[in-house]
This record gives C-alpha cells, sequence and structure tokens, in this order.
C-alpha cells in the first residue's frame, strides 16, 4: 500500500457516524468543495417504464421506488452539491422523447440541481438521426447514452458500421456519447474512439470496474483503460463501480483506492469528472454520502487544484455548465 492508499485507509477505519467506513469527516477540516454529480438518475414508475427493472430481484427491492428531484435534495443534503447532470435510466424505447422533454422542462425551471442532461437513444435505430438533431445546439441536452454493458447486447455492437455512424453524427451536433460497457470489452471501445475523433466520450463508472475482480481480471481492466486514456476524446467517470461491492455498506479503501488511483493516474487530472451514480449507488453504500465522503478520502492527499478539477472544474469545463 503506497502513501496515498494508506492515508485514505485511516481516513475511512477511523471514522465514526452511522457508516463508520464513511463518515464525512474530511470535510470539515476546511471549506467543502463544491461538488458537480455528473451522473445523476431520476425516475417515476408511474410515469416511466425502466427497460431493466425487475422488482424480483435483491436489487429492484433497493430500486424498487420512486427516486425524484425531491428525493435527490434529501440525499444531497449538507454536501454542497451545486449542480447535476441527469444521466438516462434506460426507459423503453417509445418513451425516449417523454424522457427528453421531461428533462429539458426540468432543466428550464431551475428549481432543482439539475441543470443538464445526457438522454436515451439508440445510435443504430433508424430514427436516430431525426431524434438527435433536435438536441442540436441545446442548452439543455449535452449527449447520449445507450447501455451496452447488458446481456442482450452482443459482443462486438459497437463496432457495427450503423451505429459507428450514429456515434459520428453526435460529433457532428456537438453531443457526447456515454459509454457505459462491460470491462472485458473496453478494447472495442478504444477502436470506437478511434473510428468517431470527432465525437467526445464519456467512459462511465471507471469502464465498469467491478470490486469482486479477480486478480488477472484487475490486470486485464487496467491494461485496457490505460489504452483507453490514450484516446484524447475521452474523459472517464470516476462513478459507480461502487455497486458491484461483494457486501453493501462494507466497501473500504483497499476496495476503492486501487480502482480510483489508477483511473486518475490514468486519465491525469483534467479529463475525470465524479459522478453519484445515485441511487443505484445504493447497491453498494447505505447513502449517498457514503460514497461521495469515501472518495473525497480517497483522493484526500492529491492537490487540493486537482481534486476541485475531479468534483466540479472539469464537469463545468466539459459539459459547458
Amino acid at each position: 500500500m503506497n502513501r496515498r492508499e494508506l492515508l485514505a485507509a485511516s481516513a475511512l477505519t477511523l471514522s465514526g457516524g452511522a457508516s463508520p467506513l464513511f463518515a464525512a469527516s474530511q470535510p470539515k477540516e476546511k471549506a467543502m468543495l463544491p461538488v458537480v454529480d455528473t451522473h445523476q438518475h431520476l425516475w417515476n414508475l408511474n410515469d416511466f417504464k425502466l427497460a431493466w427493472f425487475d422488482p424480483s430481484t435483491p436489487e429492484g427491492k433497493i430500486l424498487g421506488h420512486n427516486f425524484t428531484p425531491t428525493e435527490y435534495a434529501k440525499a444531497t443534503d449538507g454536501l454542497n452539491v451545486v449542480k447535476a447532470v441527469y444521466m438516462e435510466v434506460d426507459v423503453v424505447p417509445e418513451q425516449q422523447q417523454k424522457e427528453a422533454d421531461y428533462l429539458i422542462e426540468l432543466c428550464k425551471s431551475g428549481k432543482t440541481a439539475t441543470c443538464a442532461a445526457v438522454l436515451s437513444g439508440r445510435p443504430n435505430s433508424d430514427g436516430f438521426e431525426k431524434y438527435a438533431k433536435q438536441f442540436k445546439d441545446s442548452k439543455y441536452v449535452k449527449g447520449i447514452r445507450q447501455v451496452l454493458h447488458v446481456k442482450s447486447t452482443p459482443a462486438g455492437y459497437c463496432l457495427d458500421p450503423k451505429f459507428v455512424k450514429g456515434i459520428q453524427l453526435l460529433g457532428d451536433l456537438g453531443l457526447s456519447f456515454d459509454m457505459c460497457v462491460r470491462p472485458a470489452e473496453l478494447p472495442d471501445f478504444v477502436k470506437l474512439a478511434e473510428q468517431c475523433p470527432d465525437t467526445r466520450f464519456i467512459l462511465d463508472h471507471c469502464g465498469n470496474a467491478n470490486l469482486k475482480h479477480t486478480a488477472e481480471e484487475r490486470d486485464r481492466w487496467k491494461k485496457d483503460m490505460s489504452a483507453m486514456a490514450t484516446k484524447k476524446n475521452v474523459v472517464c467517470k470516476v462513478s459507480g463501480f461502487i455497486a458491484t461491492a461483494p457486501e453493501r455498506g462494507k466497501v473500504t479503501a483497499d476496495n476503492l483506492a486501487p480502482v480510483v488511483n489508477h483511473t486518475l493516474d490514468t486519465f491525469g487530472p483534467d479529463r475525470v469528472m465524479f459522478g453519484g451514480d445515485w441511487p443505484v449507488c445504493l447497491l453498494g453504500v447505505e447513502k449517498y454520502g457514503d460514497w461521495l465522503n469515501g472518495l473525497k478520502a480517497v483522493v484526500r492527499d492529491r492537490p487540493e487544484e486537482q481534486q476541485k478539477k475531479l468534483f466540479h472544474d472539469n464537469a463545468m469545463k466539459f459539459y459547458r455548465l
């Protein structure tokens, strides 16, 4: 364990409170940094149908509730989250326009932290060009995502010529694309980034690093992340992977630090952004603040300027907030 990981471990294991691993002890030492959450999920199950949702699963029992701006405000209370970028929630395709209309109006209202959105889209669908063009020069819609780490997505899907053409269109429109991928398929997405040099990509969840990875799987992930980081049109979100914790609420610095530090060190301080991934993060922690404060503890030995970039400045610049 290096000095940075040792300090992180000390901060985590010595903290107290309801969630002892991730108590908010470190922000009290100085002024709390402002946070831009680049990965905020919202859903009202009365209005939207989620394609992936199965209430009978253990995950469904945690996530099978309405998570609206009201709940988000409560979850982030006292954490200095000043802005949030909504991330699509894989609604059924026929509700994509409804999702877009709702988010644009929410951002326009200025009544919540949500100020911009990355919306659902299917880049290889026949109607994608018409759908995407409506967001050109939008003040609120910053990009598109299609979840690609699900079982129904065949290997190599992202390199289909029609899909690649849709991603290239996003670059023409000034829209980004979020890559949410299976870790083993990172090499394919390196190729996608190469074929779409004018499109800006965001790699979600540290390339979906898995806290249950074997040593061999972790080494492969590290190698593939280093390859992805060589693509200058790709930035990375430090987000999401905490949901893969072997046991909810039991994550330690030994779990977090290797993934976080490799991501930060390979992409560099100017190409990383924090993402809450709420409420999905609740699969790994008991509350939003546990994840945020745990990450702060891991990076607390880094220069304050780099911490500001991770939690605030890079997101403001990348999303033009």
